[in-house]
């Protein structure tokens, strides 16, 4: 008699557990089958702290762009028959062609996670919002500390969104993003300060201690060889 409950128990655990697996499987098969997928849709790559984070990546993605685009223009602008910096040139276009495999690469980055890159709103990082857009017609000197400028801006978005990730409420925190940006970005752009501002204190001492027009040849002529 024992035996024979015990097995109808079993039994009946069985059914329910079947039931169970049927209702999650018509759920999924539901939910994947949609052409809408809804933020609270099970048939997405989200997880962790995405959903705090990914205003903040789509900002420093405009960001970096805007740079890209500004860079682009500098390099342009030195390498006119006027201007004739070849050195110059080279660095601005080197800068310009990083920041925008950079917003390719997060773009990708996003997406891998579930994200969207929405063009059509524009998110604004805190220190873009804040910074007056500047003049991009400027001599050898103050192009250096514009790209400096730049370069701290970017540095800074860069460790507002791995703050972000690392925040520790409840929901928020989002370690793979925060491994993905130490690794892909904070030492690069704390080496590319550094780089940027050696190259605006060396070229500055140089204009003090030697003729202006002979010093930025020179230096142009050291960037072409960097």
């Amino acid at each position: 008699m024992k035996l024979f409950i015990a097995l109808a128990l079993v039994a009946s655990l069985g059914s329910l557990a079947m039931a169970n697996e049927e209702f999650c499987q018509n759920n999924v098969v539901t939910a994947c089958s949609s052409s809408t997928f809804s933020a609270n849709s099970i048939c997405n790559a989200r997880f962790a702290g995405i959903d705090h984070v990914e205003p903040e990546i789509q900002a420093y993605i405009n960001s970096q762009l805007t740079k890209s685009y500004d860079y682009l223009l500098l390099a342009t602008y030195f390498n006119s028959y006027q201007k004739n910096r070849p050195g110059f040139q080279k660095l601005y276009q080197g800068l310009s062609d990083r920041s925008f495999d950079d917003s390719i690469a997060l773009i990708k980055q996003i997406t891998k996670r579930g994200g969207i890159v929405d063009f059509n709103t524009r998110h604004e990082s805190p220190a873009s919002v804040l910074t007056k857009r500047p003049t991009l017609e400027v001599d050898e000197l103050h192009s250096l500390a514009l790209a400096l400028d730049n370069e701290k801006q970017l540095a800074a978005g860069a460790t507002h969104v791995h703050t972000r990730a690392t925040h520790q409420a409840r929901g928020e925190h989002d370690p793979e993003l925060a491994h993905y940006m130490e690794e892909n970005f904070l030492a690069k752009q704390a080496d590319s300060v550094r780089t940027l501002s050696g190259y605006a204190n060396d070229l500055a001492k140089l204009m003090k201690v030697s003729d202006p027009s002979l010093s930025v040849y020179l230096f142009d002529e050291y960037l072409q060889k960097q």
